[in-house]
């Protein structure tokens, strides 16, 4: 197989990685996104290497561009899913730490309340 070959079929090969992920991401698959991410990676590296060696025509450069358009898009659709869930996990942390701090204040009030309910003797509540 030709560089020029094997580097447009590397484009195309990541084009539907991100495509996947992309999915992955959408459906709220965040450990299978991460897994696959680290294949991707390894073959943005393949490909960048391949891709100085290579010599395009302009169909391949054309091809290219293409192929580049579509895995930038949806790279930013994925950037936009993460940023989402960022927010949810944000979120999430907050109200964690609210419900810890209001534990902290109040429980300890709450529970001093229940113990010193017996003490209070007969008639009162």
């Amino acid at each position: 197989m030709s560089t020029t070959r094997a580097v447009l079929d590397g484009y195309a090969q990541l084009r539907q990685q991100v495509a996947i992920m992309l999915e992955l991401a959408r459906a709220g698959e965040w450990d299978a996104l991460i897994e696959r991410q680290s294949g991707y990676l390894q073959l943005v590296d393949r490909v960048r290497q391949l891709d100085k060696e290579a010599v395009l025509d302009h169909d391949g450069v054309q091809r290219k561009a293409e192929l580049l358009e579509a895995i930038l898009a949806d790279d930013l659709a994925i950037r936009e899913q993460l940023m989402v869930r960022r927010s949810e996990l944000g979120h999430l942390m907050d109200t964690s730490r609210r419900q810890r701090d209001l534990h902290r204040s109040y429980g300890k009030q709450a529970a001093s309340l229940s113990d010193d309910s017996g003490k209070l003797g007969p008639g009162t509540t």
